[in-house]
């Protein structure tokens, strides 16, 4: 069956098609993408403005249209932090369901990273052992560990690469006061979950999703998308303790220009640096695989699983 995830993100409305069927591995058939970056349409008080919402309901309605025109039997539709945490969440899914007629699940963070957690698990199998799987969406950070597909703990922090560099980078590039002041909230922040999981001792694997960890691996080395999902990919602490500071002195536009990082990401990718950096010597990783799988395939890979085999 051909099926449709549509991702109401931080940064992206993402619609993914696959053709998919219980014990099979997903394949991707079609990729449709609109950047609106919800979580910079916000008012003063935690609002998604109107004006915001009315380009929501369009790309969510360009994208039903693209489902249908890819013969999509089913399209599962979710959002994550930044409707979840709008002040006027209900009245943004009220509106996107009264004129798309498509009914938003609002994933909490846990599910979140419960859910990129089992694609990780799949992707990378039993043989991985237990996994400590990190994920830096725009609004948040999701961290997941376990043995199994269900993760034993797992948390979501309000640390996604957009949401910190609109609070606390204003500047381009960064006043160097604004980086350090960025970097101590991001470290108190993890510092305060790191023990719930280092109780359930060391992971055998740590793994990354997310475009953000894509990136930071591609300017520190790891093979071009060009080269395929199955080309290794990895990122050492070692790399991005170098590259964090050599991203905090560039602009934005020089940012964009490095290998594998897109225009429109590029003021992002320094928040999201201080978070992996941050991530990587807390939980003491000195290298992780960068996973190609993640929440849009976690969602197919649930359904799949309630779907009658045969």
């Amino acid at each position: 069956m051909r099926l449709g995830v549509l991702d109401v993100g931080s940064n992206t409305v993402h619609l993914l098609v696959v053709d998919a069927h219980p014990g099979a591995c997903p394949l991707p058939a079609y990729s449709h993408k609109a950047e609106l970056r919800l979580a910079e349409l916000l008012d003063e008080g935690g609002a998604i403005s109107d004006a915001g919402i009315d380009r929501l309901v369009d790309v969510v309605q360009g994208a039903l249209q693209a489902a249908e025109d890819k013969g999509c039997e089913d399209v599962l539709p979710f959002a994550t932090s930044a409707v979840r945490e709008a002040a006027n969440a209900d009245t943004v899914l009220a509106r996107v369901e009264k004129e798309t007629g498509v009914t938003l699940t609002v994933l909490s963070g846990e599910e979140e990273a419960r859910l990129t957690f089992l694609a990780a698990r799949r992707w990378f199998g039993w043989s991985a052992g237990k996994l400590l799987v990190l994920d830096i969406g725009g609004g948040s950070l999701e961290i997941a560990y376990g043995l199994d597909e269900e993760p034993d703990t797992a948390a979501s922090l309000p640390l996604g690469a957009g949401r910190l560099t609109s609070a606390w980078l204003p500047g381009d590039p960064p006043d160097p006061t604004d980086v350090r002041a960025l970097r101590r909230h991001v470290r108190a922040q993890i510092a305060r979950i790191v023990g719930d999981f280092a109780r359930l001792g060391a992971p055998d694997r740590t793994v990354a999703t997310s475009k953000t960890f894509k990136q930071l691996a591609r300017i520190a080395g790891a093979p071009r998308s060009v080269e395929g999902v199955y080309a290794s990919r990895s990122l050492t602490r070692e790399a991005l303790e170098e590259w964090v500071p050599r991203l905090a002195g560039m602009t934005a536009q020089r940012r964009g220009a490095l290998p594998g990082v897109s225009a429109g990401r590029a003021p992002q990718l320094l928040a999201g640096a201080l978070v992996a950096e941050a991530a990587m010597d807390l939980f003491g990783v000195d290298e992780l695989d960068i996973c190609p799988w993640a929440l849009r395939e976690g969602v197919i890979l649930r359904r799949l699983d309630h779907l009658p085999v045969g």
